[in-house]
């Protein structure tokens, strides 16, 4: 009954008054689930031409492209731009027909250092609500279920106070958690089995981790990951501490909702939504099933057009005839987001080593509470640790001779520095891997 309050009365008023169309896009995205793989790739066609269409003709960046727009436009045709051309020329981005004071503006976190802000209408933020919402009832969710959210803007104000009320949400700061805090969630969490969670991998983990060293009981309805990378260990504490399974989710503050998890270990790619390339170092295509670097273009937003935008992460398409028999949606599979294109270790033969190549090893020394990799140059890596109660040198040794399975080459220095504390990245988010080569 509160649901069909929500969603049929009260949500609708909001948008009529707010001038934007949450519960439109939430409806439609609903309705896409349903789309033939036929229909999807139709779809997608038609929502890119439009968008290149809109850039050649009202977008002062891609105006002078020497592309006619009157055929059917080949997205080859376009540059790939970056953080810093966003950044740099955000201004010859924006459609003539919009006015960037009248624009709502999106920033991402800056984890890699360079913060980028883009813009974009009413109609096309609500399409990324909408999106985001319904890949939450993609576990289970429906609007107006008790949920526990963490999140980076605890002064919440009068509107998304309004709006947790409405929703029923328990909103906590991400990066920063108090034993006041997580005690005061378990234990509301506890005295219900209604509740989901949703929010930054590394904070459900923090309440998962607080939760079983508690023992508190605590039986959730569904975990939706959004923001940092969903580690196993991660997921292991969290199934472990709510007795649920997690849906990882994947996009970009830059107005991306790319992909997500349902029925599979795979993400659906949102292919209506955004088209997806994964090229190599030279910007050059590769095959599905190779590592390389995401590119994506935004198919409904023609107030900023972002087209062939190098994201600044590592991933993997699936292959199509890799693609399970049985699959719940058709939309296209992303086989896993690798990480940070600095979230790698290259070694002297080209060798890269990700993330999971040493969160693997460590989840099962513990002895070290923490630890960080951090590459200077292509002859070793430092690794700095915080330990724990329970540690001994031997652990040191274990870890090496793990480390030593995927490094061949003994002349490739690995070097253990304690440390009392280990810093988070510009966004607060943990970061495992730094790599400060460059042009290597």
């Amino acid at each position: 009954m509160y649901n069909f309050l929500l969603e049929h009365i009260l949500l609708p008023l909001g948008d009529l008054i707010n001038g934007s169309s949450y519960i439109k896009q939430l409806k439609l995205w609903r309705k896409i689930d349903t789309y033939s793989e036929r229909d999807l790739n139709a779809l997608q066609i038609k929502n890119l031409q439009a968008v290149l269409q809109e850039a050649l003709q009202n977008v002062p960046y891609y105006k002078n492209l020497e592309v006619s727009s009157e055929k059917e436009v080949n997205l080859n045709d376009f540059p790939i731009i970056d953080k810093n051309i966003i950044r740099t020329e955000v201004d010859q981005l924006i459609s003539n027909r919009y006015q960037k004071k009248k624009l709502i503006p999106y920033s991402s976190s800056g984890s890699t250092g360079t913060q980028t802000t883009v813009y974009m209408t009413k109609q096309e933020q609500s399409v990324l609500r909408g999106i985001l919402t319904h890949w939450w009832e993609w576990s289970g969710y429906k609007i107006g279920k008790p949920i526990v959210q963490t999140g980076i803007t605890p002064q919440r104000g009068f509107l998304k106070t309004i709006k947790d009320k409405l929703f029923r949400t328990i909103y906590i700061n991400a990066f920063s958690h108090t034993h006041d805090q997580l005690k005061n969630v378990c234990e509301k969490v506890q005295r219900s089995s209604n509740f989901f969670f949703a929010g930054y991998a590394s904070s459900l983990n923090v309440i998962a981790e607080y939760a079983i060293e508690n023992k508190y009981n605590i039986t959730s309805k569904g975990v939706i990951s959004l923001g940092d990378k969903l580690f196993d260990h991660y997921k292991k504490n969290i199934k472990k501490a709510f007795k649920a399974k997690t849906y990882d989710t994947y996009g970009s503050n830059e107005g991306f909702m790319i992909a997500a998890q349902d029925d599979l270990d795979y993400y659906y790619m949102l292919s209506p939504h955004v088209f997806v390339e994964i090229v190599d170092d030279d910007n050059q295509p590769i095959k599905d099933g190779e590592i390389g670097h995401i590119v994506v273009t935004r198919l409904d937003c023609f107030s900023m057009p972002l087209i062939r935008y190098k994201i600044g992460d590592l991933g993997v398409k699936l292959p199509i005839d890799e693609y399970p028999i049985k699959r719940k949606y058709n939309y296209p599979l992303l086989k896993k987001v690798v990480g940070r294109e600095t979230d790698i270790v290259l070694l002297p033969d080209a060798t890269k080593l990700v993330v999971h190549s040493f969160t693997g090893i460590f989840e099962y020394i513990k002895e070290i509470k923490q630890f960080k990799v951090i590459q200077n140059d292509k002859s070793g890596i430092i690794i700095e640790y915080i330990k724990s109660s329970t540690f001994e040198e031997t652990a040191l040794k274990r870890a090496e001779k793990e480390l030593r399975n995927y490094i061949k080459d003994n002349k490739f220095s690995i070097i253990f520095k304690e440390v009392s504390s280990i810093a988070s990245s510009k966004s607060g988010k943990p970061q495992i891997i730094e790599s400060r080569l460059k042009n290597e």
